[in-house]
């Protein structure tokens, strides 16, 4: 595909000609491995004043690791220019995501330890063809004998029952290994004490199944004149609204430059992090507050999607280039998929006194990717609707974390069973997106909204009037806010220099959803690193330099970076080029119908205009009503 916008991702020869330009330079350290090749994107001046056929401003991030006690490196390369521009070394407690190679050693070594394999054999177990190996993150708490700079993993297992087997379904209870990453070694095994592993099956293919359900008759989706959308390389229009679309290594699914009948409304929309912390107190659990944005590169573990089985109707796909950790290019082939879905009645009046009895039919935009972190999978969607509205869904599915038990370490009120002695525990999932307004214009506002009861008066004598209450949000400080339901809040970020035909500003309201925050005492560690899952709202004026919510490197970190630290000045937001950071999830509790494979659950959140319009945009959608429906068919 020809390069045609400073935004478009990465083509496969501009990764490797930075990957030429670094290996040349003097500071390139011969026994380095690849993390990220990321489009170093453009200011949003040289952006916003791109024409097409201007020289294009090419500039690519390389992450990588080595042997020096740091957090890796990161090197900026020109390949317009053919120059490396800077090689950073990364601090010792904040460092580079992990990369593949980095994993596969560490399951390697995990296996050749001495120490590890007689845990094993205590266990009865000498096959080790059979087993599965998970590296999780070191960071948080950090074993005493990883030195400062060090790369760590920690590595839980699990026994299969031949190689087609669920990875997932026998936990080999109470044996984790640290391993040492810099320094190539396991350097301490814990052995919690013997655990007996579970016998029960827990395959999920269809092969598995003892019959297949019967009567599902075929639904088929069929679009005979072709979609609504036109594409143009990575940008995308449909019923006036425009959007430009990539992926990035830490943030996934990227939209950009999103507006709706050539108004802006988003310059940039993506999770900026998000964490997987675990309450529970099993020793095999109890440390697990994985960042699988920033710490895994959420990004990398995109899925091919397939035709029918991920996306079904009219799709347009789009491929996607990443790197190995040898320099070499991966191509994901159907990584994007862009399709659109009747929504039902978009709206709708009988009137029986001889007005017109109408109704509309509603639908939507959908661009998703998936991505399979180790045991779990995360959908993003993104939704746009004919009435403005914006939508963002995560769909989680995949395998829970799961532990063996007896009846005598079963713990409810922690980990439920969710099988004969297997239980999961209760652990929350929580998400940061990062919005970069441009509502109509450069500079916005930030409202909080609220229905606020009236006290009883001569007024309202009989205590039912209620009124909206907005607060305008003018620093950092204040922008810090949880979600209530009971109040209807809500958020509201306004351009106070535009106004719609009745005089009022235009805005669009973020609507979440029923969403907790994070758990953890304020005080723990995983509060301290996962700081933004504090609270469910954050705003900042604009940086190119504030990208991460925990921060922009996150292995082994402490928890010093992050929105907690881009607000610690309590800067002035209160006309600004606003950001908002949304933080949303859900609380899992496990239960007999998540396991084997956790049918998906859904979480998210909406942005619906308020007043953006001078009224319902969705008036001229032509009837599509026949005069007969297909049930009437003989």
């Amino acid at each position: 595909m020809t390069l045609k916008h400073p935004l478009d991702p990465l083509e496969s020869q501009e990764i490797e000609k930075a990957v030429e330009l670094l290996k040349l330079d003097k500071r390139f350290n011969e026994g380095s491995t690849f993390i990220s090749a990321i489009l170093d994107e453009p200011d949003k001046s040289i952006v916003s004043d791109y024409k097409e056929n201007d020289p294009i401003p090419r500039k690519v991030k390389l992450l990588g690791s080595d042997k020096n006690p740091d957090g890796g490196f990161c090197a900026e390369i020109d390949i317009v220019k053919n120059q490396v521009i800077s090689y950073e070394r990364l601090k010792a407690n904040g460092q580079a995501p992990y990369n593949m190679e980095e994993m596969m050693t560490a399951i390697g070594l995990t296996i050749q330890n001495l120490e590890y394999q007689k845990a094993l054999k205590k266990r009865g177990i000498t096959d080790f063809e059979l087993l599965h190996i998970d590296p999780w993150p070191a960071g948080g708490f950090v074993h005493e004998t990883i030195k400062p700079g060090h790369r760590a993993l920690k590595c839980i297992s699990f026994l299969k029952e031949s190689i087609n087997d669920n990875g997932y379904a026998k936990p080999i209870q109470g044996v984790i290994s640290w391993v040492d990453v810099t320094l190539g070694k396991v350097v301490h095994v814990e052995d919690h004490g013997v655990v007996p592993i579970p016998k029960e099956h827990a395959r999920y293919d269809i092969e598995s199944q003892p019959k297949i359900r019967e009567g599902l008759k075929t639904i088929d989706i069929t679009q005979p004149n072709g979609p609504s959308f036109e594409v143009d390389g990575y940008h995308i229009s449909w019923q006036g609204w425009k959007f430009r679309i990539s992926i990035h290594d830490v943030h996934g699914l990227v939209l950009h430059e999103l507006s709706l009948n050539d108004r802006p409304i988003l310059y940039r929309a993506a999770l900026s992090d998000m964490v997987v912390p675990y309450g529970d107190s099993d020793p095999m659990h109890s440390w697990k507050h994985v960042f699988d944005g920033s710490e895994y590169g959420l990004g990398r573990f995109i899925n091919s999607l397939t035709l029918g089985c991920d996306c079904v109707g009219e799709i347009q796909y789009f491929d996607i280039n990443q790197i190995n950790w040898d320099g070499e290019i991966i191509k994901t082939e159907n990584a994007i998929c862009l399709h659109e879905e009747d929504y039902g009645i978009q709206w709708k009046h009988s009137d029986d006194r001889g007005g017109a009895s109408e109704v509309r039919r509603s639908r939507r935009l959908v661009i998703s990717s998936i991505f399979t972190v180790g045991n779990y999978d995360y959908g993003l969607f993104w939704y746009l609707y004919l009435d403005g509205t914006i939508q963002m869904e995560v769909k989680l599915t995949g395998i829970m974390g799961i532990s063996a038990i007896t009846e005598e370490t079963y713990n409810p009120s922690q980990a439920p069973k969710v099988a004969k002695n297997l239980a999961a525990p209760l652990h929350q999932h929580l998400f940061c997106f990062r919005l970069d307004w441009e509502l109509d214009g450069k500079e916005n506002q930030l409202f909080e909204t609220e229905i606020e009861l009236l006290p009883v008066s001569e007024d309202n004598p009989n205590g039912t009037q209620f009124s909206s209450v907005a607060k305008h949000l003018t620093k950092e400080s204040d922008a810090k806010r949880e979600i209530s339901a009971e109040t209807s809040r809500v958020w509201k970020v306004v351009n106070p220099d535009k106004k719609n035909s009745l005089g009022v500003p235009v805005a669009y309201k973020l609507l979440p959803g029923a969403t907790p925050k994070l758990l953890s005492n304020p005080d723990s560690i995983v509060s301290k690193r996962a700081a933004f899952a504090k609270h469910n709202l954050w705003a900042t004026p604009y940086n190119s330099e504030e990208l991460g919510a925990a921060g922009s490197y996150t292995v082994m970190s402490n928890g010093e970076s992050g929105l907690e630290d881009y607000t610690k000045n309590d800067r002035d937001i209160s006309k600004c080029d606003l950001v908002t950071w949304h933080t949303f999830g859900l609380s899992h509790v496990p239960r007999p119908e998540d396991w084997p494979v956790m049918p998906v659950e859904y979480c998210g959140f909406h942005l619906i205009p308020v007043g953006f319009f001078d009224k319902n945009p969705t008036l001229d959608i032509p009837p599509s009503c026949k005069t007969g429906n297909q049930s009437d068919k003989k």
